[in-house]
């Protein structure tokens, strides 16, 4: 996780928990004048809605703004991770064991950057997909994004 990211997760995590959600992750992408910074809540008991959602994010613009950790101007979306969930943590992929997820690396493991596969669960610090009766353990820090994929039956 960057320096930048991990700044941001400990400022909004505090945030978000003390209002009685759950932190589930964060992306910001830093694109010139057009930055956006993507906050992901959940509340498994209730789910989230969109009144949640602007909660939330009134909430957090106070914080931003009173905190001032992003220089330039940017767009703040919360949102919920939804079916196809983001994984951002080792412990969301052991908790997602079994289901089926599409990864992306930094860079490329046994010549290929994208894996599309079963979550087979966690070893140490890699994470163990399974592709094509294929085991792959991969370093969970070389994964530069993450993603769970619905399957309906």
């Amino acid at each position: 996780m960057s320096a930048k990211l991990q700044q941001l997760e400990d400022l909004l995590r505090p945030v978000i928990e003390g209002m009685g959600y759950e932190y589930w992750g964060i992306e910001y992408r830093s694109q010139g004048r057009h930055s956006m910074l993507r906050v992901f809540i959940d509340d498994a008991e209730n789910g989230i809605s969109v009144d949640d959602c602007e909660k939330v994010s009134r909430q957090i613009s106070g914080v931003m703004d009173v905190e001032d950790p992003i220089q330039v101007e940017y767009t703040l979306e919360v949102s919920s991770p939804g079916m196809d969930r983001p994984l951002f943590r080792l412990e969301q992929y052991e908790a997602y064991a079994g289901h089926q997820v599409e990864l992306r690396l930094r860079m490329a493991f046994e010549g290929r950057r994208k894996f599309q596969g079963l979550i087979k669960g966690v070893e140490g610090e890699d994470v163990v997909v399974v592709v094509d009766d294929h085991e792959y353990l991969l370093p969970f820090e070389s994964i530069e994004r993450a993603h769970i994929v619905p399957v309906f039956e």
